[in-house]
């Protein structure tokens, strides 16, 4: 029975990032290099991976245990001497049981897992097949030799390429599909005999295509290859080219989304762990990120970016919503200019308003905060109301304390309610009141001064302002 294993090569410094962050970490749609490239050979039928680390290796094990367990192992490339013997120094990491190796690389987010499942397919027909692309600029890319029976005979690096050679635009974007037998023999008997004085990877094709037709599964037997799209191969080699790369990812994801029923606007940023359901509506200039997650029929405005938030079916999520770490419930209505920071919960036909910030508070069904207000800290009751320039005072400068609002109650404007206090059920608060003890349950609470009308008064006023005014120098 085949049992693939893939060996992703993510050892490189990536000097041309120009950062301290290893390359293959850095974010592409919402997750680094590396996993798109790990997923990729996961979803292909791989069993399991080794990652074969160098520089920031400590940053890239402790990543790779977190996301993907024990299906991802790691081996220690402490010297750069070239790609064959970086995926020697993966080896002794291979399981017995292990018949194919799928040798790819850590900074190709764009590669397909399709494109990896076909790959392993023809694998079955030779001990080495290989993907292959043709690009109107081959400059940089190993090149496809063949011979005047189309068959692959070898790959020739652009350093040791002659000008004939150098003139070939099929290229080797360096993802192959091994005979594991094969590739222990290969690997040993790979000599440093080129320009840069490595162990060239690509040396393995010339071997294979030298023993055609011998035992495909004991040591050698033939090369096999399948096309791909070039623009899916592409390598990352500084941040403009993560840019582009991340483009096209989101193309990508809005493309699959739209296929599945969504209206997803140009524009929209997508990230690949986010899932949105059908007839869901993703408008201009919205960032999903992270966990979130899009109800059916929902609509998310123009210039929302939500983090980790989790929006029911047919909420309504006017422009430039902002949230993290949030609950939107069915038919729940939030902005303009909302921000609901980690721990809201809006249940079912709530409403927040524009200029609305909520932090760690639940509005349960049918309340509605709709202006200019603060909600830190709170449990909001079933059909409330929070009146405009409302702010729960839940900091005392050393703890956080909670304000609780009964079910139907009504908080008047400019109400501040310093916590921890209850408001009850059916209870009112007047407008402009400071609320510094609970109110019981269907109770008018009150703190406004005396107002007191001084007729005249004004007129006064303005003529001595006006006096002093003209009395400047």
């Amino acid at each position: 029975m085949s049992r693939t294993t893939a060996i992703v090569l993510a050892a490189g410094k990536g000097t041309r990032m120009k950062s301290e962050l290893p390359k293959v970490l850095h974010p592409c749609a919402g997750a680094p290099m590396l996993d798109h490239v790990v997923r990729a050979a996961l979803e292909a039928g791989a069993e399991d991976a080794v990652v074969v680390v160098g520089h920031g290796r400590e940053a890239v094990k402790a990543h790779l245990a977190a996301r993907f367990g024990d299906r991802v192992r790691t081996a220690v490339q402490d010297e750069q001497r070239g790609t064959g013997h970086a995926v020697q120094c993966a080896l002794p990491a291979l399981r017995p049981e292990a018949t194919t190796a799928l040798l790819l690389y850590g900074d190709t987010p764009l590669v397909r897992a399709e494109d990896l499942a076909r790959l392993l397919a023809v694998r079955e027909t030779a001990s080495v097949a290989l993907l292959t692309c043709r690009v109107s600029d081959p400059r940089g890319y190993g090149r496809i030799i063949r011979d005047v029976s189309d068959r692959i005979v070898g790959i020739r690096e652009q350093r040791d390429a002659s000008e004939a050679e150098r003139a070939i635009d099929e290229v080797n974007p360096g993802m192959y599909a091994v005979a594991v037998p094969f590739l222990r023999d290969a690997l040993a008997a790979l000599t440093p005999d080129n320009v840069q004085g490595e162990l060239y990877l690509t040396d393995i094709v010339a071997r294979a295509a030298q023993t055609e037709g011998v035992d495909r599964e004991a040591s050698s037997g033939g090369v096999a290859d399948c096309a791909a799209d070039a623009n899916t191969l592409v390598g990352i080699n500084d941040r403009a080219q993560l840019a582009a790369a991340e483009d096209a990812l989101f193309h990508r994801i809005a493309d699959e989304r739209r296929r599945a029923g969504c209206t997803i606007r140009a524009g929209a940023r997508i990230d690949v762990g986010v899932e949105v359901a059908p007839e869901a509506i993703i408008e201009h200039g919205v960032v999903l990120r992270g966990r979130t997650r899009v109800g059916p029929r929902a609509r998310i405005d123009v210039g929302c970016v939500l983090d980790d938030v989790d929006v029911a079916a047919d909420a309504y999520l006017q422009p430039y919503t902002v949230a993290r770490d949030a609950r939107i419930g069915a038919r729940a209505t939030t902005g303009p200019f909302a921000h609901l920071r980690p721990e809201s919960q809006l249940d079912e036909d709530t409403k927040v308003g524009n200029f609305v910030e909520m932090k760690k508070t639940r509005l349960r069904r049918g309340a509605k905060a709709s202006h200019l207000s603060y909600l830190g800290d709170g449990d909001v009751g079933e059909g409330a109301n929070i009146g405009a320039g409302t702010i729960f005072c839940n900091y005392d400068g050393v703890q956080k304390h909670r304000t609780t609002i009964g079910s139907g109650a009504f908080i008047g404007s400019d109400s501040q309610l310093v916590a921890p206090v209850t408001v009850g059920a059916g209870a009112y608060v007047g407008t402009g009141t400071t609320v510094t003890k609970d109110v019981p349950a269907d109770a008018l609470a009150i703190g406004r001064a005396p107002q007191a009308n001084k007729e005249g008064y004004a007129r006064r006023l303005r003529g001595r302002m006006e006096a002093a005014k003209k009395a400047k120098p």
